[in-house]
């Protein structure tokens, strides 16, 4: 167990796999002697407590993402396994390969251009920052920062010339720094047509009820352990994700250069997301190849967490906490006059304490029907603990409209999904089903929910797996505590990032459109779906394959025989003989 995890809780921890799966490609020189073989896997997860057995001298196992999101040996939330190549280590790595490209214009003609393109290794730096990450720094910076003065500590670490400028081998820095606010904006306007039947709703809608799939950590535990949830997962993207799509579709478009030219690093507050960019479903193979999921140009190229933010500064020898919260220098205008006022409209909109830390596709889902239902009520039914919430939408009449509800943690998850588990046919002459079809009708089965917002982490995004906790040194230090923090000490600093994270300005009414336009929560949904229309425009591909992904059944073979070529047994019988090629 790693130490992001702690003992004191393991609700949003499912359980190791016995043994990794991954293939290890080995020519014996000779034969092990009959008592050394060992029938199981080479290499495997030692658990604490654990002695390994004595080993041959094989070279250390390397494992990508990719081959975990390959492999149900492990499910577990709030932690990605073996997440080396997305660091704060690669960050600098990048940064550090090669002079960076240069955006230069606009020209006479109102076109921009790009300079350094004959150095095959040099790229364009884009990031987009998450609310709950600001958040969590601007906890740890204290004395009442708020999460926008922590967005512009964090904008200068990446814009100016005091940042990680300072130290590089090229004295690189980002282009733009995005907020990922404005793609959360867009899913949620997706969502919402999504659910209630919108003019941009997919073609290929997900089952009633719907579930969130903008958490990783629970959409990678579907597609290992409960498949026949997926026809349920929401098909629109998650904010990192669709961000992702909109930085490397309209720049190598707009730009004439290729998507592997823009780097994209996105900075969120779990684990989980490093495995989310890593999808095949997330790549150019989608969105500009035959629309099917393989290993193209990922939309992200790296992930990292709250916590890595401070390690990325201290790599470079920077008090993070002691930048300025001032406005970061001048960037470039977005080379498309729309999408930049899309991603950097004046302001800061405010966090609606109703809608949650984790995005609000559900409470906006609600505000839409209820303001699309003048004199309808949204009421609140507390459920069996602080994570789980009934909703419903009444009608003036009285009549039940819409139902919703939200389930955080991997233990009311697991409720979840055992209601949604289909029944079984017996096997009996005449039997009757068993399976979720037992239960009886007055205890209901959940079905009757027309949205359900699930996340991995109890409490939700605020409380990710890295974000920075209390007991964590930095904070330790600030805060001079005398003795180690426990679980009470977290629930208080916990309350301390939620704060920071619903603070900010007022929310302001964000329409740009006529006064007839329906707003919600400050979002205009016609002004959100002109934006789409004209990225899709812009980029020739269809919305369609731009904010929708799909999913797919992980089958494990740990444990199962692997069927082998007839190379491969002939290999394997030359080692067990002592011989060799």
């Amino acid at each position: 167990m790693s130490a992001i995890l702690s003992v004191d809780d393991l609700n949003d921890f499912i359980s190791p796999g016995v043994a990794c799966i991954k293939p290890i490609e080995t020519l014996p020189t000779a034969a092990p002697a009959a008592s050394d073989v060992n029938p199981s896997n080479e290499f495997e997860v030692i658990l604490d407590g654990q002695q390994p057995e004595a080993k041959s001298n094989a070279p250390p196992a390397e494992i990508s993402l990719t081959d975990c999101l390959a492999c149900s040996g492990c499910v577990t939330s709030a932690e990605a396994v073996l997440v080396s190549l997305q660091s704060h280590n690669e960050v600098l790595n990048m940064l550090d390969s090669a002079p960076a490209l240069k955006l230069v214009g606009p020209g006479a003609d109102g076109k921009y251009s790009v300079e350094g393109l004959e150095n095959s290794d040099a790229k364009l730096y884009v990031a987009s920052v998450s609310p709950q990450s600001r958040a969590s720094l601007a906890a740890a910076c204290g004395n009442g920062v708020t999460e926008q003065q922590a967005g512009r500590i964090i904008e200068q670490l990446f814009l100016s010339e005091q940042g990680l400028a300072r130290g590089g081998k090229w004295g690189n820095k980002f282009t733009w720094v995005v907020d990922t606010n404005t793609a959360r904006e867009a899913t949620l306007v997706l969502g919402s047509d999504e659910v209630l039947g919108g003019s941009i709703a997919p073609s290929d809608r997900a089952a009633t009820p719907v579930l969130t799939a903008s958490c990783p950590g629970w959409v990678c535990y579907a597609e290992k352990t409960h498949p026949y949830v997926l026809p349920h997962l929401s098909r629109v993207k998650s904010p990192q994700a669709l961000m992702g799509t909109l930085l490397k579709t309209s720049l190598s478009r707009i730009l004439n250069i290729s998507p592997d030219r823009i780097w994209h690093l996105a900075v969120m507050p779990c684990f989980d997301k490093k495995l989310e960019a890593s999808r095949e479903e997330l790549t150019d193979a989608v969105w500009a190849g035959d629309g099917k999921p393989g290993r193209g140009v990922r939309d992200v190229d790296c992930v990292i967490t709250s916590k890595e933010i401070l390690m990325l500064a201290a790599s470079r020898g920077l008090d993070f906490f002691g930048l300025p919260a001032s406005a970061p220098p001048q960037t470039p205008r977005f080379p498309d006059p729309s999408i930049h006022d899309f991603l950097f409209r004046p302001g800061h909109r405010q966090q609606s304490r109703e809608a949650g830390t984790s995005g609000g596709n559900m409470h906006f889902i609600l505000r839409h029907l209820q303001a699309k239902n003048p004199g309808s009520q949204i009421q609140t039914v507390p459920g069996r603990n602080a994570d789980v919430v009934e909703y419903k939408v009444v009608a003036k009449s009285g009549e039940v409209m819409f139902k919703a509800a939200r389930y955080y943690g991997f233990r009311n998850i697991q409720n979840l999904v055992r209601k949604l588990k289909p029944a079984k046919a017996s096997r009996m002459p005449g039997g009757k089903p068993f399976g979720s079809a037992k239960r009886p009708a007055s205890k209901g089965n959940g079905l009757d929910y027309g949205y359900v917002e699930v996340m991995a982490c109890p409490g939700g995004c605020t409380n990710g797996g890295g974000q920075i906790k209390v007991d964590d040194p930095v904070v330790v230090d600030r805060k001079g505590l005398a003795v180690k923090p426990g679980p009470l000490e977290q629930k208080e600093w916990q309350k301390e990032v939620d704060e920071a994270y619903f603070s900010g300005d007022e929310s302001d009414s964000g329409a740009q459109d006529d006064s007839s336009d329906l707003v919600v929560d400050g979002i205009s949904s016609s002004h959100i779906r002109n934006v789409l229309t004209h990225w899709s425009t812009l980029t020739g591909i269809k919305l369609e394959r731009l904010a929708y992904t799909s999913y797919r059944e992980v089958v494990s073979d740990v444990g199962k025989e692997k069927k082998m070529t007839d190379t491969e047994r002939v290999v394997q019988l030359a080692g067990k003989i002592g011989g060799g090629w």
